[in-house]
């Protein structure tokens, strides 16, 4: 439960728009960059890639198994 703050003039008023402004800016970029970030994980380059990468630690831990026995 939040309190209602209480202003003292309009200059605190402005300030705080400026700042809740600048707040929602931000968050719309960190939102834009999550965006960008998440398409680029989707693209069929990126999977292939991942699976390779864990078909060769499987692949190593096959070899090495194979080893020690």
């Amino acid at each position: 439960v939040q309190k209602m703050k209480t202003y003292n003039s309009y200059e605190d008023i402005e300030r705080d728009l400026k700042r809740y402004k600048l707040e929602r800016q931000i968050a719309l970029e960190e939102l834009k960059t999550i965006k960008g970030e998440f398409k680029q994980d989707l693209q069929p380059f990126n999977w292939v890639q991942t699976g390779f990468k864990y078909a060769s630690k499987f692949g190593l831990m096959l070899l090495v198994k194979k080893i020690l026995k």
